[in-house]
């Protein structure tokens, strides 16, 4: 589970935008989640592009799959995108939000592209959401 940049901020940054619950209680989540799918999850969350680079470069030497929220980098971050497809097991992208909605520069993810598959606008089911679907697919 890999969350970008601002997630740290959660349940304080624009809860009318990204909801109340911060990033522990978000991570709580997933690890119940996970515990009931019979899977086990490791997460982190990186404000810097490449520190998400990295991350992706180590998961596919420790990892089944990656759950990744690259916030406003899914937007421009053509080095994130190279990241995904340059590593042979499957990512889905998530986000909190209905990205579609929203601002016109959000609308478009370039990263979204080399990922097996997006969940957004369902606020943390859009994590548990691809967490099912990714350990279904890897």
């Amino acid at each position: 589970m890999i969350h970008g940049a601002n997630l740290s901020l959660l349940g304080e940054r624009e809860p009318a935008v990204y909801g109340t619950m911060t990033l522990a209680q978000l991570d709580a989540e997933i690890a119940r989640e996970a515990e009931m799918l019979g899977i086990s999850v490791t997460t982190g969350q990186y404000e810097g592009e490449g520190e998400i680079v990295g991350a992706l470069h180590r998961a596919r030497l420790e990892c089944e799959g990656v759950v990744l929220n690259p916030g406003a980098y899914a937007h421009y971050s053509y080095a994130i995108a190279d990241a995904i497809a340059s590593i042979a097991i499957p990512v889905v992208e998530v986000h909190l939000s209905n990205t579609a909605a929203r601002e016109d520069f959000r609308r478009r993810s370039v990263t979204a592209a080399a990922c097996r598959g997006v969940v957004a606008g369902f606020g943390a089911d859009s994590y548990r959401l691809a967490l099912r679907a990714l350990a279904k697919k890897a």
